[in-house]
């Protein structure tokens, strides 16, 4: 059975938020905060917090320089999921993924259907890896950013849980990279 294993030790992992909008603060940025907020109730450090507008190269230049700080382990970005024209997260972050994360999509639209029907067709979460480093994009809604981390996150990013993690994975996932420089 899936679950929790208490004789495993938890391990806190560092994780930055990054809220995209072109009208939101961090004073307003309420699914910014519930990110946030779970983060730390988890037991995991807040790494970094910012918010950047709709434009692709500073979503790219934001989520890029995580990846290449060794003080972040996991992005989460929040907004621009969408299927307007300003909706351009995955576009943005797609090009640093070195391995895709398919199922995290196909999950989170399980955990969303019963709570808004139909309407989840119209979020393009999307996941990766981008050099040892998790990546999540998650909608701008508080409500899609609860369903992400609860339904999602909050187990995956838990070394207790089992039957496997994604934090028990982490000291592998840049093997590929090692090989590649020698």
């Amino acid at each position: 059975m899936p679950g929790i294993d208490d004789n495993r030790p938890f391990i806190p992992i560092r994780i930055a938020v990054l809220t995209v909008s072109d009208t939101r603060s961090l004073e307003d940025d309420r699914s910014g905060t519930v990110l946030a907020s779970r983060i730390e109730e988890a037991g995991h450090i807040l790494a970094d917090r910012t918010i950047v507008r709709d434009e692709p190269d500073e979503i790219r230049a934001t989520v890029s320089a995580w990846i290449g700080d060794e003080a972040v382990d996991a992005v989460i970005t929040t907004g621009g999921t969408g299927l307007t024209g300003r909706d351009i997260t995955p576009e943005a972050v797609a090009p640093l993924f070195d391995k895709v994360i398919d199922g995290f999509s196909t999950v989170f639209h399980m955990i969303s259907f019963p709570k808004i029907g139909t309407s989840t067709v119209q979020s393009r979460v999307t996941a990766g890896v981008a050099k040892g480093t998790y990546v999540f994009c998650l909608p701008g809604s508080p409500g899609a950013c609860k369903d992400g981390w609860d339904g999602i996150l909050a187990n995956q990013l838990d070394y207790r849980y089992m039957p496997c993690n994604f934090v028990e994975i982490m000291p592998r996932l840049d093997e590929h990279l090692k090989r590649a420089k020698g």
